[in-house]
């Protein structure tokens, strides 16, 4: 599991904001990247961390979003049959690979984060992101999203709720590279209830996201 330091909320927070000022970015010393708990996600045979082709194919010019090699968010069900919830679907697996990258990609900038989130939900990401730099460290191997539906409230706002099972990740040193496996427990299911709103581009963003984590109803 990828335990997340608890730091100072006033602390936080105004790291939070510079974090946003600056383009949700760090700097490329490997040392600020660091540890926390992920943000929002199942194994399914042809699941990866990009949506769909279907899902992706539309005109909205969108930043790329590249993970490392030895991180993967696998999603379940990303086809319901509808083409508006399967589009909130996909830019709900985008908002989440986009905090990953901010995470676990050294760089100065990550446009997709502010580009898949807002409001509150922007907030808690870069407090999220600043996290992992404060202590200095990243995640490695697979977080598996499943259980994933969607409610659509009118055309341009929906609640999307999943689950996520981070046995398979792990907390890694930034600078050694340590991995630091632990058994699986209860609190690696997380339950999630993420706001998306549409904006005027048509990319459905994150407004709020909530979590629980040990949650019953994600364990199997």
């Amino acid at each position: 599991m990828r335990t997340r330091t608890t730091t100072a909320a006033a602390a936080a927070l105004t790291a939070a904001v510079a974090l946003l000022l600056t383009g949700c970015g760090g700097s490329d010393d490997a040392s600020n990247s660091g540890d926390g708990d992920k943000i929002a996600g199942a194994d399914s045979g042809s699941g990866s961390s990009k949506p769909s082709a279907s899902a992706s194919a539309d005109n909205i010019d969108r930043p790329e979003i590249k993970l490392p090699s030895d991180v993967e968010n696998v999603f379940e069900g990303g086809s319901t049959g509808d083409p508006v919830k399967d589009a909130v679907l996909a830019d709900n697996e985008r908002m989440i690979n986009s905090i990953d990258e901010a995470i676990t990609v050294d760089g100065g900038k990550h446009p997709a984060l502010k580009f898949y989130s807002k409001d509150d939900a922007l907030l808690a990401a870069a407090t999220y992101v600043q996290s992992f730099a404060d202590a200095g460290t990243t995640w490695t191997g697979q977080t598996r999203y499943y259980d994933r539906e969607v409610t659509l409230d009118g055309k341009t706002s929906a609640t999307v709720t999943y689950c996520g099972d981070e046995t398979k990740s792990f907390s890694k040193d930034r600078k050694t590279k340590e991995v630091k496996r632990t058994p699986g427990d209860a609190d690696d299911y997380v339950s999630y209830n993420a706001r998306m709103e549409k904006n005027a581009k048509g990319v459905w963003q994150a407004a709020k996201v909530t979590s629980q984590r040990g949650a019953e109803q994600c364990r199997p």
